[in-house]
């Protein structure tokens, strides 16, 4: 008996799908369904996954598929399987954003309003370096530009038009 087969039967036994069965073992479901269509072989840590889950399976018959399937009732300990204990700590709340805003100085400064040696001395510390006739303005009108692009007279070569069936047609000067 193949390993895809004695497989099988783990997850028959377990009474579970093979979705369960790979979230009970910890393991990708994936690589459930690669083992069951003999794609893939298991590994050893794939092994010690199912019998750490199940360890009412025989080692020698998991590996080998020598021997019984189950370890017998006398030779095995009962299983018990707990949960732990899941003890949430209790998370510090945070307050609300907005409700450490107070609405009416928000966005105002808490320095004085007379502070002009300050706002001076940011002032002098940003030095500008434009230079005026590289700067456009949104109200600039553009026929100067345009006047020298005309200067440079470009005659069309080649047009090109694409159809949506896939053909196209050309025109050439």
């Amino acid at each position: 008996m193949d390993f895809s087969n004695r497989f099988t039967k783990v997850i028959e036994h377990s009474e579970l799908s093979p979705a369960e069965f790979a979230e009970e073992i910890g393991v990708q479901r994936s690589s459930i369904s690669h083992i069951i269509s003999g794609r893939n072989k298991p590994s050893l840590d794939f092994i010690t996954k199912i019998k750490t889950a199940f360890p009412e399976f025989e080692w020698s018959w998991l590996i080998t598929g020598e021997g019984k399937m189950l370890i017998s009732e006398k030779e095995s300990e009962p299983i018990v399987k707990e949960k732990p204990e899941v003890v949430e700590k209790k998370k510090p709340s945070l307050p609300d954003l907005f409700s450490l805003i107070d609405d009416e100085n928000f966005g105002k400064d808490d320095t004085p309003q007379n502070s002009t040696k300050n706002e001076n001395a940011r002032e002098s510390n940003i030095s500008y370096h434009k230079s005026e006739k590289n700067i456009l303005s949104d109200s600039q009108r553009l026929e100067n530009l345009s006047q020298k692009h005309d200067s440079k007279k470009k005659n069309v070569k080649r047009i090109v038009f694409f159809y949506e069936d896939g053909t196209f047609e050309t025109f050439e000067n």
